[in-house]
């Protein structure tokens, strides 16, 4: 069966935590779409990286994805101001769907109303918001929530999702073949 993903995109995003997950989740044949909260297909990132993304999200709001993708960075702060982000990872919850989160991102889990409550974690600058976050994981998986610290767990955070989504035995052959540190 055929595995789906939806990454959102927002200006200001993290780069390197979109694409790490993005190639990642295609390299073990997940079908990734890559939407684009605002208008435009081309989002421009935090520092300055401009991607393409396959569609905008109003176009895709009420289809169905195994997996939400939520990179971090400066877009976040803004997309914790949009109804349908939040709406979306209610759902995704509701439906007991997996949402991934990195970095800052893990503050629209809070928002949606998902956090505090399982294991997470996040980046150390979002801590008065998330005082519960753990610190000595790169990555926590916590039934359908999945979240991770920043760009330096990118690799980690696209593994937990390959893992998540295709099993651990194609996590662990897509992890050999890119020679990543075993976690």
């Amino acid at each position: 069966m055929s595995r789906s993903a939806l990454v959102l995109l927002a200006p200001g995003f993290e780069e390197i935590e979109a694409t790490c997950p993005i190639d990642l989740l295609r390299r073990a044949e997940v079908q990734v779409t890559v939407a684009a909260v605002g208008e435009d297909l081309l989002v421009t990132g935090r520092s300055e990286l401009t991607l393409h993304a396959d569609c905008l999200l109003s176009e895709v709001l009420n289809q169905n994805f195994d997996l939400l993708v939520l990179p971090g960075g400066p877009a976040v702060f803004d997309l914790r101001k949009q109804h349908r982000v939040l709406d979306l990872i209610r759902r995704f919850h509701l439906e007991e769907r997996i949402i991934a989160a990195i970095c800052a991102a893990p503050l629209l889990l809070l928002d949606a109303g998902l956090l505090p409550g399982p294991r997470h974690t996040a980046h150390g600058s979002v801590v008065d918001e998330l005082p519960d976050l753990v610190t000595d994981s790169e990555t926590i998986t916590d039934g359908t929530l999945i979240t991770s610290r920043g760009a330096g767990t990118a690799v980690s955070f696209g593994l937990a999702l390959v893992r998540a989504l295709c099993g651990p035995g194609p996590a662990e052959t897509l992890r050999q073949s890119i020679h990543a540190p075993s976690s």
